[in-house]
């Protein structure tokens, strides 16, 4: 059996009846919708076509997020997630270089980066070098005035480590950021570029080997292996081109808010609400969520 799970404000039960007809027009065989929480979010089970499903869904209802998947394993042990533009609403690098007066050129590169235009070290050591002089202080600064936590991020990881999973945080971002966000937010690790400092002020320069696409997949398929645990119990959620081969690795790989190419590949798209639709995606209703 497979499960499409929609999520969005103001859902109704007409909303539903019609996402079931399509279902059936599209010879997935569906079953009978029901409510994770009424007008928000609801699981529409049914036997056959995964794609022809997600294919039937997607964008039939305005403003939700669809996600398909073997009703199997639904609820995940492990969650692999990238940080900025994830986890939080900013890419640390693109704000630290608005305290060295340089965001927009640093702006571009990241964007186009995150796109896939460009080899992701390279464009990484690039930036990082336009840096060079920065006070060491403008990281605290940046953290303190420019990091927002994304909604939904501590609801997730909290009430996954909760119900048992194990939860990484892996950024291409810098560890200055990475430990206090992923601390604050919950995660069980956190995995980051180390930003050089000397005489208190940035050196240009990022300790090597780079943590990249390949650091991201790697992360994911050891602690698999060291957790004892199938593909299908595993999510990867991410926003840029860095973050494809974990998705693409992870029984359920999430776009989230993601740039065309990440997309276009992943498994599942959250376009429209915020982090806990991936709750929702894994059948935990609102009244299991850890809010603390």
């Amino acid at each position: 059996m497979f499960i499409a799970t929609l999520i969005a404000e103001g859902l109704t039960s007409g909303q539903l009846e019609a996402a079931k007809d399509r279902l059936s027009a599209a010879g997935c065989a569906a079953g009978a919708w029901r409510w994770l929480d009424e007008g928000i979010a609801a699981d529409l089970p049914f036997a056959s076509q995964p794609d022809a499903a997600r294919a039937a869904l997607e964008g039939a209802i305005a403003g939700a997020d669809v996600i398909v998947q073997a009703d199997a394993h639904r609820e995940k042990k492990l969650l692999v997630a990238d940080m900025d533009s994830t986890m939080i609403t900013v890419e640390c690098i693109d704000e630290l270089a608005d305290y060295a007066g340089i965001k927009p050129q640093i702006a571009e590169v990241t964007e186009r980066a995150m796109r896939g235009e460009l080899d992701f070290a390279e464009a990484l050591d690039a930036r990082v070098a336009l840096l060079k002089g920065l006070p060491e202080s403008a990281i605290d600064q940046c953290l303190a005035e420019r990091v927002r936590l994304m909604p939904g991020a501590q609801a997730l990881v909290q009430t996954m480590r909760a119900r048992g999973a194990h939860t990484i945080l892996v950024s291409g971002g810098f560890t200055r950021f990475a430990e206090p966000v992923g601390t604050q937010i919950g995660f069980d690790r956190r995995i980051a570029n180390v930003l050089e400092i000397d005489g208190g002020k940035l050196t240009g320069t990022v300790t090597k080997p780079i943590v990249d696409s390949s650091t991201k997949e790697t992360t994911l398929l050891g602690a698999m292996a060291e957790l004892g645990l199938a593909p299908e119990q595993t999510m990867a959620v991410g926003d840029g081109a860095n973050d494809l081969a974990m998705i693409r690795k992870a029984g359920l790989g999430v776009a989230y808010h993601a740039k065309p190419i990440v997309a276009a590949a992943a498994g599942a798209r959250i376009d429209h609400g915020d982090l806990t639709a991936l709750l929702y995606a894994q059948g935990i209703a609102r009244a299991d969520w850890v809010t603390a």
